[in-house]
């Protein structure tokens, strides 16, 4: 069960990704949602505000798993890596319209608020990605030491590009099979391609 807050946070996020920010009304969101205009007043003060808590949800979300796998001490710096790849993935490939948003977000970002917490979250996943690579290289689970933050744009970037392409590689490929079925396969085979690339970077060899 979602709570009314979030049920109206979600229909707001299938408009603002559809319409944009400034393309949405409140009214829309409210029939979306169907709740009550005044709400959304209740709930978030406003259009501005619910579209910050918003990107706040949907970040704390990530927080939250890669706080987690920080945390184990039952797998090493490569299974990490591994996990977080999983888990990003499947944020990018199930919360399509909120990635939609954050990308027009960082090409034409007005809110000050917004750009605070792109930065912040970016900030958090290549201190992240620092912290793994230096316990795997002290270790001798990776063998190589790569820029960090193009370790970091390799991921996200191969991950958002690929997924803004994914019709179109659909197309190319002739494929006819239900977008659930291809979905699947194309972001298995994303992974796979990612993993392949990270074990190069970071020199790392499976035993």
């Amino acid at each position: 069960m979602i709570s009314k807050e979030e049920n109206i946070l979600f229909a707001a996020e299938i408009l603002f990704a559809e319409k944009g920010f400034e393309g949405t009304s409140t009214r829309e969101i409210a029939k979306a949602a169907n709740v009550n205009i005044s709400m959304i007043s209740y709930y978030f003060g406003s259009k501005e505000k619910l579209y910050e808590k918003l990107v706040e949800y949907r970040m704390s979300e990530g927080q939250f798993f890669s706080k987690d796998i920080m945390e184990r001490t039952d797998i090493n710096e490569w299974e990490k890596i591994e996990k977080i790849v999983d888990q990003f993935s499947g944020k990018v490939r199930h919360n399509k319209c909120f990635y939609r948003i954050m990308q027009r977000e960082q090409l034409h970002a007005e809110n000050p608020q917004i750009v605070e917490f792109l930065k912040e979250t970016k900030m958090g996943f290549i201190a992240m990605y620092s912290k793994i690579l230096e316990s795997g290289l002290q270790k001798g689970v990776f063998t190589k030491n790569p820029p960090i933050y193009l370790l970091h744009s390799t991921v996200s970037g191969t991950l958002f590009y690929a997924s803004n392409a994914k019709e179109m590689y659909k197309e190319f490929l002739n494929n006819t099979e239900e977008e659930d079925i291809f979905d699947e396969k194309y972001y298995t085979e994303l992974n796979i391609h990612i993993k392949y690339l990270l074990k190069d970077l970071l020199g790392y060899e499976e035993n």
